[in-house]
């Protein structure tokens, strides 16, 4: 059930010479959520997986894992927590069986029985239909997929963290995967996932976080996100130079796209009520008032966000 915090950032920052990977990140993750961290390549996402499992140390700021400091605890966080890369590292000579057996001797918990390790590693492979004996190098990156879940998954952490772990499978595999994410929100444990693939963050995520160059632009539960932003497509008789919502109506533009009698924004608004204002705005003919899907509003948010012409000197990649 949501309420408490599984992971908490406050005011984090990461440098690499001259490159930010991360400037003043704060976020909150409750206990029991799907949260999905969205962001461009280079915009701090990985980095940020990186100090909260304490691989790396931020340049400035702290963050606390499950009530843990991840720059001094790094290991207790790292046995705490189920942890699936883009890329998991399986050793391809093992078959499934055996890498369970394997990964069984770092945790410190039973082996063997119905609450052990590798009983739930055997629980999850037979529900995702993987052989025992076959070798992981003659399994399909879906299936590799699904034996990284199943070790993350086999000690029974309260939180997951997923970094793109859906990158390259085939849609019926990717879709399964993420309904095993809302199964175990259900169960009290904690998501946290990094991904770029927005429609599927939408099917499964209670909240979002969208980065942008290591800057936080937005975060907040995906229904709150929902029922405050709106797409507005605006049809006018005499534009009048209405480039924008007037400054006397509660709405924040996001992103627009204009023609010489048309012009759509993307707005935050309290309610939809006050985007009905737009209807009665000297010139305008009609008014169609949509809500947006959540890859509108990232690519809003991320298009108002980038340079007119070419990349700016001041410009980075962050890799």
């Amino acid at each position: 059930m949501i309420g408490q915090t599984a992971v908490s950032i406050e005011f984090v920052s990461k440098f690499y010479r001259d490159q930010t990977a991360l400037d003043g990140l704060s976020l909150t993750v409750p206990e029991g959520s799907v949260f999905g961290l969205l962001g461009e390549n280079g915009a701090g996402k990985t980095t940020t997986i990186q100090i909260l499992l304490g691989m790396i140390r931020p340049d400035a700021g702290h963050a606390r894992v499950l009530g843990l400091d991840p720059s001094r605890e790094g290991l207790e966080v790292r046995r705490k927590v189920g942890y699936v890369p883009e890329q998991p590292a399986l050793y391809d000579w093992m078959t499934v069986a055996e890498i369970g057996w394997f990964a069984a001797g770092f945790h410190p918990e039973p082996v063997v029985g119905p609450a052990g390790f590798l009983s739930r590693y055997e629980e999850s492979t037979r529900g995702f239909g993987l052989p025992p004996n076959r070798k992981i190098k003659a399994l399909s990156k879906g299936m590799r997929a699904k034996v990284s879940l199943a070790l993350a998954t086999a000690s029974n952490p309260s939180l997951l963290i997923l970094d793109e772990p859906t990158s390259g499978l085939d849609a019926m595999v990717r879709r399964e995967f993420l309904e095993n994410m809302v199964d175990l929100a259900a169960s009290g444990r904690t998501v946290f996932l990094s991904s770029h693939q927005l429609g599927e963050v939408e099917r499964v995520a209670s909240h979002v976080a969208l980065l942008h160059k290591g800057k936080l632009i937005i975060a907040e539960p995906l229904d709150e996100l929902r029922a405050r932003t709106f797409l507005l497509a605006v049809n006018f008789r005499d534009r009048d130079h209405l480039d924008a919502p007037p400054a006397s109506l509660p709405l924040e533009l996001i992103d627009a796209a204009d023609a010489a009698r048309q012009a759509q924004w993307l707005v935050r608004a309290p309610d939809r009520q006050a985007c009905e204002a737009v209807r009665n705005l000297p010139g305008v003919e009609s008014l169609r008032i949509e809500s947006p899907s959540l890859e509108d509003v990232y690519v809003g948010y991320m298009r108002a966000r980038r340079p007119l012409a070419g990349p700016s000197p001041e410009a980075v990649h962050v890799a």
